[in-house]
């Protein structure tokens, strides 16, 4: 189930929370970021290749494609036994930009973006089906957990722009990880 919770920055106790995808939607296109539930075309096997899973979603990354022209597209897969998990969760746990669109489909597994555009903190759930597009430069970062699982479509317009930019602030380090939260509002 998709999850959005809204903070005011310096108060991450005092929460907005959104559960109906049309209205998490709504309120993050208001910040400039888009937010959608996709299906595939055909079915997927776990073990599904990129290939696969790419050909599954087409109509939807082509309709992305002719939107944002994007010039690749690709699968990641990040499963609780990659021995480097720490280190990978770590890498995104600090508020960052890119000058590029920083897009994911969730087609398994969660996580949490993180978006912090203004002097609000919006926490957005993602799971299967959920596809979030952050435009460039606005202020986020990510959580995959202690034990990732998930396997996502990410969209670039170029593998440059997508290079993480560090604000150094530690506002991240307010906000509960993604096993905190899920034990707090799912």
């Amino acid at each position: 189930m998709s999850l959005l919770t809204v903070h005011p920055e310096n108060r991450p106790e005092d929460v907005e929370i959104i559960r109906e995808p049309e209205a998490i939607a709504q309120k993050l296109w208001e910040i400039g970021v888009l937010f959608e539930r996709w299906t595939a075309d055909q079915e997927l096997l776990p073990d599904a290749d990129q290939e696969s899973i790419i050909s599954a979603y087409r109509p939807s990354i082509d309709r992305l494609i002719d939107r944002y022209e994007f010039r690749s597209v690709d699968v990641i897969n990040v499963r609780p036994d990659l021995p480097q998990k720490a280190e990978l969760r770590a890498k995104f746990l600090s508020e960052h930009t890119h000058d590029d669109f920083e897009v994911r489909f969730f087609v398994d597994g969660k996580g949490l973006f993180y978006l912090h555009p203004d002097d609000r903190v919006y926490i957005l759930l993602c799971e299967q089906g959920d596809l979030i597009s952050v435009p460039a430069h606005i202020r986020h970062w990510f959580d995959m957990g202690e034990n990732p699982d998930l396997k996502a479509i990410r969209l670039f317009t170029s593998p440059e722009g997508w290079i993480a930019q560090f604000t150094g602030s530690k506002i991240a380090e307010a906000f509960p990880k993604l096993e905190q939260y899920l034990a707090q509002y799912v």
